[in-house]
């Protein structure tokens, strides 16, 4: 049979309840700001505290099990027929950013700052300790389990889609051929429609973090107001260029915005390195890099049972719902370009190349961020607790030499991030709502349009509440939860 000839249909079921759940939240968050703020804040402490321990073992779990696996007689099966439709290069940028998203961008100068502050391992705050493990904990967050998670539910649905042959590129799709329960049935409709939400959800930190730090430095550079309507704008502005990289196709649109970023992402982070503090960078990576691989099991498992356990609670379990709300969606869009891969290649490809990548970035633009705060040039911490990480950026930025052009530079970089991220977002919410997908096909432009347009909503109506980054944290790991589940679920009928 002709996988092009399959006849393809927009379950407008699932695609109308899921719209109907996103317009209610938003109007809720718009016209009830405070009482939504407050829910939500109850709601993460809630939810992180109940559920520390089994998302800790679940990340730890997945690196010995995603490992395990590669190096087993199982990672030299095949994924699909012939060879790879991709360059091992274009592979491994297309999803890596399919996975980061621009926030990266924000956390990369400032994730250090919040870990300073309310530091893990119980540190005394604001300590040189905590200044000593910050960069390592970044590191940590970025690093191994994280990309584990996101290869130990890409490894499943690939293995469905190209060796099964299982149709639909979606999850509930997956959930049939284990369960039984249909895909079109009232659980696989269940199953899509939380994968949908979540997806409205983990790209709200993203798209809103984008937003505002971008605003923030278009005004400081032409004096245009940083207003609420300026950001949406902004928003519109990169869906546009999204929609663009969609009406060109995958193998164009989305394999050249994520080799412009790359290139532009590595160049910007190398002439940091040259031209900032190059020995500082340099030293204090390596250090924070054995830190962080001496204290990682530690990190891994710390509870804090005899401490409060904020910072497990606020950094470490958000973090690692994050990547599993991320998770489902990273893994359709990676069985979509790893057909002609093997297991093997999939995940070390994933943890190992996502994890360095991270950690080339980080450790450049962390560390000066470092180095300025420690010379006095920047105090980073105390911009971000009283104007916000915007402000502290645009600082940073501005002591680089030829400063004003490396801002719009940055923006550049951001604009582009943003929108090979929400294409990918994009591609992923428009295949689960796509009935039919075979093997090499997909969605059509206009349905990836769309969706691209509605997962604007949520960050608009949290940028319009002023809703603060635990309100968006919040929204990110509210349908994290059951994917863990899911996932377990996945990986049962993996080695079933």
């Amino acid at each position: 049979m002709d996988n092009q000839n399959t006849k393809l249909y927009t379950d407008k079921t699932l695609a109308i309840t899921s719209l109907a759940v996103v317009f209610i939240s938003v109007a809720g968050l718009a016209i009830y700001s405070s009482e939504s703020i407050e829910l939500a804040s109850k709601w993460m402490h809630w939810t992180t505290s109940v559920f520390t321990t089994p998302v800790l073992l679940f990340a730890f779990l997945s690196i010995i099990f995603t490992f395990g696996l590669a190096f087993s007689k199982y990672g030299k099966i095949k994924l699909g027929e012939g060879k790879p439709e991709y360059s091992t290069m274009s592979w491994i940028f297309m999803f890596i950013l399919s996975g980061i998203g621009s926030s990266t961008l924000y956390w990369g100068f400032l994730d250090w700052a919040y870990y300073y502050q309310t530091p893990g391992l119980n540190l005394a705050p604001e300590s040189a300790e905590a200044l000593k493990y910050s960069v390592a904990y970044s590191f940590f967050h970025s690093g191994l389990s994280a990309w584990s998670i996101y290869a130990l539910a890409s490894i499943s649905l690939c293995y469905s889609y190209h060796v099964r042959k299982n149709k639909g590129l979606s999850l509930a799709s997956m959930i049939e051929a284990v369960t039984g329960f249909k895909s079109t049935g009232p659980v696989g409709r269940l199953v899509d429609l939380m994968f949908l939400l979540c997806m409205f959800g983990a790209l709200t930190i993203s798209l809103v973090l984008t937003a505002v730090t971008f605003t923030n430095i278009l005004s400081q550079l032409t004096g245009i107001p940083n207003t609420f309507m300026t950001k949406v704008v902004i928003i519109f502005a990169v869906s546009i260029l999204f929609a663009l990289s969609s009406y060109v196709g995958m193998d164009k649109g989305m394999q050249r915005l994520s080799h412009m970023v790359c290139l532009g992402v590595v160049l910007f982070a190398i002439y940091v390195l040259c031209f900032g503090p190059t020995q500082f960078i340099m030293n204090n990576s390596l250090m924070s890099f054995g830190l962080m691989a001496t204290n990682f099991v530690d990190m891994s498992l710390f509870t804090d049972p005899m401490g409060d356990g904020k910072f497990t609670r606020e950094w470490t379990v958000f973090y690692w719902l994050w990547w599993i709300s991320y998770a489902p969606g990273v893994a359709l869009f990676v069985t979509r370009v790893s057909k002609g891969r093997t297991i093997k290649e999939v995940i070390l490809a994933m943890v190992i190349g996502g994890s360095v990548g991270l950690w080339f970035i980080f450790g450049v633009f962390e560390n000066y961020s470092v180095y300025n705060f420690i010379h006095g040039m920047v105090n980073v911490p105390q911009v971000l607790s009283q104007q916000g990480g915007e402000v502290a950026i645009s600082q940073l930025l501005g002591l680089l030499p030829a400063g004003k052009l490396m801002m719009w530079i940055f923006l550049g970089i951001m604009v582009i991030f943003l929108a090979a991220h929400m294409d990918a977002v994009g591609y992923a919410v428009s295949a689960t709502c796509t009935r039919g997908l075979s093997e090499g096909q997909d969605p059509s432009p206009n349905a990836r349009l769309f969706w691209c347009l509605m997962l604007t909503l949520v960050p608009i109506a949290m940028i319009f509440s002023k809703a603060p980054l635990d309100t968006m944290k919040t929204a990110t790991i509210v349908t994290a939860l059951p994917f863990i589940v899911i996932i377990l679920i996945q990986t049962y009928g993996l080695v079933k």
